[in-house]
């Protein structure tokens, strides 16, 4: 039987222990609360170790992304802003040039006297830098390039789209081989059909085909409901090929490493500077007063047709840049004639060979000075350039009236020239061709 216990003692030992522990727990921190001042005073009273900068810190790199590269092919890289076309046509000519590299490195040389001017060109009509390469496409960056269809200079214009363009073209002078001239001509013509066609891909079929060719396709396309966009129309093979060739070309410049070629780096600085002459100049003067060969002066002056360089008031030559004072100092300490020219004019009696004899030349000399081709039939009445006598005037240069003789090409071999040929001759007046197969070297007597 079991029996029931109170269980108030339980209860009230509970209590007490309880009331125990509240009371030791106050106790211990009231006295942690006593001790932590003695805690930071004993801290307080230890020495603080102090560090002391001499020097301002450096200051962190910056990167100045408003200053223009060294190179000018990072210049061009960052310029370029025209839409990428994806072609096999483009992967073949990729290939074309890069089994070439000994090709590449020469007109990459070339290049060198021009490309800055063309940039600084395009620069300031925010035109894209792409375009520089176009002189590759058209002329290998040959000034004196000429094609069967009349083609002439670095930009390959022919003479009806020169004439538009105000490119004098005359006895003395050619300025669509005028580097300076015939570039803002042919930006000026590029920004006008871009702003025909809104698109660089159909303005560049317009500078190769004609603009007026590429509308008839693309009205063709738009009839018929399909695109009008480059790679969709209907064209001849050297236009089908041209854009292709200068996006091939942009791929290579973009990336060289990952083509594994190498491009020698080209200063980003003007090559050449622009002076005025104020009196007539033979050539070979010119450059030996500039202390350069003949040959390094007509690279940067090609226009000019004859060995004298006539003044008509705002005549420029181009020097290269370092080349300039040279040039003046020694214009200034010159004091003999500054040409060895005059005009003379063919009597009665008196033909091409007595001329040549009287003046000591050989006829081919005479021809070639004064650009008579055995066509064109020279007789009395004609002015021609001859060698002046010591001391003779040459204020009478500007009497000489030949004609002007056509250039003559070499004639391309296979097929593909004769295509090339009936095109040239079907072009209507005012378009520009440059038929890439087909450009040569013109000769000119200002070499000699």
């Amino acid at each position: 039987m079991f029996k029931f216990r109170p269980a108030l003692p339980g209860i009230l030992a509970c209590l007490v222990f309880c009331l125990f522990s509240t009371v030791a727990a106050a106790s211990e921190e009231d006295q942690a609360a006593v001790a932590a001042p003695a805690v930071a005073e004993a801290s307080s009273s230890e020495p603080v170790t102090t560090i002391e900068l001499r020097d301002d810190p450096p200051p962190l790199a910056t990167i100045d992304l408003t200053l223009p590269p060294d190179d000018l092919w990072g210049r061009i890289r960052n310029g370029f802003g025209m839409p990428d076309i994806d072609s096999p046509l483009v992967q073949q000519q990729q290939a074309w040039y890069l089994a070439r590299p000994d090709y590449l490195r020469r007109v990459v040389e070339r290049s060198r006297r021009y490309m800055h001017h063309i940039i600084e060109e395009l620069e300031k009509r925010g035109m894209p830098t792409e375009l520089a390469l176009l002189p590759i496409v058209e002329s290998a960056y040959n000034p004196m390039a000429y094609s069967r269809a009349h083609a002439s200079g670095m930009w390959q214009f022919i003479p009806s789209t020169g004439k538009t363009y105000q490119l004098d073209q005359n006895w003395w002078m050619d300025q669509r081989r005028d580097i300076i001239a015939s570039t803002s001509a042919a930006l000026d013509y590029l920004q006008s059909i871009y702003e025909m066609h809104g698109d660089w891909h159909l303005a560049l079929a317009s500078y190769n085909w004609g603009e007026n060719a590429v509308a008839r396709a693309i009205n063709k396309n738009r009839a018929k409901g399909l695109p009008t966009d480059y790679l969709s129309l209907s064209m001849p093979n050297e236009t089908r090929w041209y854009v292709p060739k200068l996006q091939a070309l942009k791929n290579i410049i973009a990336r060289p490493q990952l083509f594994n070629v190498s491009l020698d780096p080209i200063p980003n600085k003007p090559y050449f500077q622009s002076i005025e002459v104020a009196t007539h100049i033979d050539v070979a003067i010119a450059a030996r007063l500039a202390e350069m060969t003949v040959e390094e002066f007509l690279a940067l002056n090609p226009a000019y047709n004859r060995p004298v360089i006539l003044d008509k008031g705002g005549t420029s030559i181009v020097l290269p840049a370092e080349k300039v004072e040279v040039f003046l100092s020694n214009l200034e300490a010159h004091d003999k004639p500054l040409t060895s020219w005059q005009a003379y004019t063919i009597r009665k009696g008196e033909s091409l060979d007595s001329v040549a004899r009287k003046h000591g030349l050989t006829t081919a000399r005479l021809r070639q000075v004064n650009g008579i081709s055995a066509r064109m039939r020279i007789g009395p009445g004609h002015t021609l350039l001859v060698p002046a006598k010591e001391g003779a005037s040459a204020d009478n240069l500007l009497s000489v009236n030949l004609p002007v003789a056509t250039p003559t090409t070499r004639k391309a071999p296979g097929k593909s020239s004769k295509k090339a040929a009936s095109k040239g001759g079907k072009q209507p007046a005012g378009k520009k061709r440059a038929p890439a197969k087909t450009v040569s070297k013109q000769k000119s007597p200002a070499r000699n």
